[in-house]
């Protein structure tokens, strides 16, 4: 018995013996990182974006545009431009209020920088882009004009707050068009008296509007149609003093109130008596 025992495990050492000696693999070595993210290649890809912006680009510009922004470090003074690039892309393929949010990054986050003044007044030009006509809801205009004086009262005398005034101007001629295809409404159907109260507060708020001659021609036929001559009387002594042109509103006025009153012809003198 103890013979057929050694006998096995003399031919199970053999066996053994035939197996190939398995050696463990080694772990793969990781390659080593590629700094992607480095100061050298965030210049690099800042250089490509700048000369792409430069050049009107906007699809691979985006793209760009979205990796620096992720990868730029905090405080790195290229950042306000980054973020007013980004802007300008967005608003070049309509995307207004995307480009309101980075124009204000930059005119929030840094006041100081010297891109902040025209990014403030680029988010107003986004929010007058987004009222496209008069007669629509005017709550983007109105938010609009406020950005615009905005621009006036944080960056006082600069290029920025004079353009933001010139667009306040041109903001205010919109908005009078509007109160008069109001008024022309009310008119339409012969609501004469609320078509005067907003022909005559489109006169008052906004005096030097192109469309004020036009309104005071509907003021003038509202007061006739009404019969209220009293404010016809009033309202032509305005129309002579401010636009005494005969082509315009003066010609509907009454011809006693049309020109402007004359000086009294002196008395004649008293004859000399002969002596």
């Amino acid at each position: 018995m103890r013979r057929i025992t050694v006998l096995a495990l003399v031919g199970v050492v053999a066996l053994s013996g035939c197996i190939p000696f398995r050696h463990k693999k080694k772990p793969a070595v990781a390659p080593s990182p590629v700094l992607q993210n480095s100061p050298r290649v965030v210049d690099s890809l800042w250089s490509v974006a700048q000369r792409q912006f430069n050049r009107g680009g906007s699809g691979k510009l985006r793209e760009m545009l979205t990796r620096l922004t992720a990868i730029m470090q905090p405080g790195d003074n290229r950042l306000p431009r980054l973020h007013f690039m980004a802007g300008e892309v967005e608003m070049r393929d309509g995307n207004e209020l995307q480009a309101i949010r980075e124009f204000r990054r930059v005119s929030d986050e840094t006041p100081e920088d010297s891109l902040a003044s025209d990014a403030l007044l680029r988010a107003a030009d986004a929010y007058a882009n987004l009222w496209k006509r008069p007669e629509l809801d005017p709550t983007y205009g109105t938010t609009a004009l406020g950005v615009y004086q905005e621009v006036v009262t944080r960056y006082p005398g600069g290029t920025a707050a004079k353009r933001a005034s010139v667009r306040v101007k041109q903001l205010q001629d919109r908005f009078a068009y509007k109160e008069y295809q109001n008024a022309l409404f009310y008119y339409k159907f012969k609501a004469y008296d609320s078509s005067i109260l907003t022909l005559r507060n489109l006169v008052a708020t906004y005096p030097n509007a192109p469309i004020v001659p036009s309104a005071l021609e509907k003021l003038v036929l509202a007061y006739q149609a009404l019969g209220y001559k009293e404010d016809i009387k009033e309202t032509c002594n305005y129309i002579t003093q401010f636009f005494p042109q005969p082509t315009g509103p003066r010609r509907l006025c009454p011809k006693e109130s049309a020109a402007p009153p004359k000086e009294p012809a002196p008395a004649p003198k008293e004859p000399v008596p002969a002596q």
